[in-house]
């Protein structure tokens, strides 16, 4: 589902280190002119991430979903050496993986094969990265493929509400872009525009490497090295994040024939890099654990109330719910969040639930491919990848209070949207609040 992919973003980018990641000393070099960060290990596995920085802040709202096409093009549409399956072939034959996604914040192009096959498996990757063929034929299924999954997210309601509160929410800001585009963008893209957008953000200004391997120094030069030599330098590029705050609660809804509700909100949260970030990160997995208990066992409103912490370049903090009575649930979420900003967390809760955070971070990060995207988190959006080695040791660090004064500072005023019957939702009590002096909300 949806959530847990945030979730585990989240905990990639918010607390990233394991004695996994510590097996040997992490290091950092410049090769021709682009930051390698390497991970050294003991295990047979190769994990290479070539990550192209800014995401939604690449292209205007005019051609979402471009930066996605061409990742998907890199492998799918063949490379200038050989047609797409003689390339899918050779992967197949070694087991190995190459291919390329993005997100909001950055692109990444992934190398994943077995040390033995590393020396087979590298200039595939080469060819994808800097010789991709964009033919005509395969970027027309790749294009057709994507649009069809865009049309079956649009039928689907949890999709729907996410699309439609990042587009109130993020009005006016590169946030409210869709790196997986619409319809009616993708549906003009052409092979020739694609390949001139990629070859336009394909530059050493906007790259970084990160390699999780058991590969020496000598080595990881001389094949990054060659790769990124006919890689033009490009313009400086800054990574922008942007605050989020509202000022005041709003309301948006549309009008859906649908089996229940969806009532979706964002508020504010911590940029990363900032001292608040990981206090809000623990303080907001307790506030979920509450609003579970409150929304689902405790009034029986929703069968599956979330909320979490997304911490990119613009955080936010977000909850959703799908719900018949979407008038009953602001009130238990009014009161829940006036409960917790009035007498805070407890030390118990805290301090368990950093255990618990921990405990699941360990457990995400035995892979390489995990400590790599981790490392690459770090990087991109906190400008600090040895976070990666310190996370642990800050997270136990944390405070009662820190924690309590995270969550009263970025939890209040929401942006609130709604996707369902319209007549059964009352707008004020989102507008204005249900903690009204001798009313009670839930009645009216």
């Amino acid at each position: 589902m949806k959530r847990y992919f945030l979730i585990l973003f989240v905990a990639l980018t918010g607390i990233n280190t394991s004695p996994v990641m510590a097996q040997e000393q992490a290091y950092e070099m410049m090769v021709n002119g682009v930051k390698v960060i390497v991970q050294p290990t003991k295990n047979d596995i190769i994990e290479i991430q070539t990550i192209i920085k800014g995401g939604v802040q690449n292209y205007p709202a005019t051609k979402i979903g471009i930066e996605a096409m061409a990742m998907s093009a890199l492998t799918e549409c063949g490379t200038l050496q050989r047609d797409k399956n003689s390339f899918k072939d050779a992967l197949d034959r070694v087991t190995a993986q190459v291919y390329g996604s993005t997100n909001k914040n950055y692109s990444v192009i992934r190398l994943n094969c077995l040390k033995p096959d590393f020396d087979l498996v590298w200039p595939l990757y080469v060819e994808a990265i800097t010789q991709p063929k964009f033919d005509p034929k395969e970027f027309a299924r790749v294009k057709q493929d994507a649009i069809n999954k865009l049309r079956v997210e649009q039928s689907q309601p949890d999709e729907a509400i996410d699309k439609f509160a990042d587009s109130v929410a993020f009005a006016g800001r590169d946030y409210a872009k869709d790196p997986a585009g619409s319809v009616p963008v993708l549906s003009k893209l052409t092979p020739e525009e694609t390949r001139t957008y990629y070859n336009s953000i394909l530059t050493k200004s906007r790259l970084l490497v990160v390699v999780v391997a058991n590969l020496d120094k000598a080595t990881i030069e001389s094949k990054v090295g060659a790769m990124l030599s006919g890689i033009k330098p490009g313009s400086p590029f800054t990574f922008r994040k942007e605050s989020f705050r509202v000022y005041k609660n709003s309301f948006s809804s549309q009008k859906k024939d649908l089996a229940t509700n969806y009532v979706e909100g964002i508020t504010g949260g911590p940029q990363p890099g900032t001292k608040d970030f990981d206090a809000f990160s623990v303080a907001m997995r307790i506030f979920g654990d509450r609003h579970f208990v409150d929304v689902r066992t405790k009034n029986a409103l929703s069968y599956a109330p979330q909320s979490w912490f997304s911490g990119g370049a613009t955080a936010v903090a977000r909850v959703s719910v799908s719900t018949t009575e979407p008038n009953k649930y602001i009130a238990v979420f009014d009161k829940l969040v006036d409960s917790i900003k009035t007498k805070g967390f407890s030390a118990d809760e805290v301090a368990n639930k950093k255990i618990e955070y921990l405990t699941g971070f360990y457990y995400k990060n035995e892979t390489n491919a995990a400590q790599a995207s981790s490392i690459a988190a770090n990087e991109v959006l906190h400008n600090n990848w040895k976070r990666s080695l310190t996370m642990v040791d800050d997270v136990k660090k944390l405070t009662l209070d820190q924690v309590n004064n995270a969550f009263r500072t970025y939890i209040g005023n929401t942006v609130w949207v709604y996707q369902g019957d319209t007549k059964k939702v009352n707008p004020v009590l989102f507008i204005n609040g249900t903690l009204k002096k001798g009313e009670n909300p839930v009645n009216h």
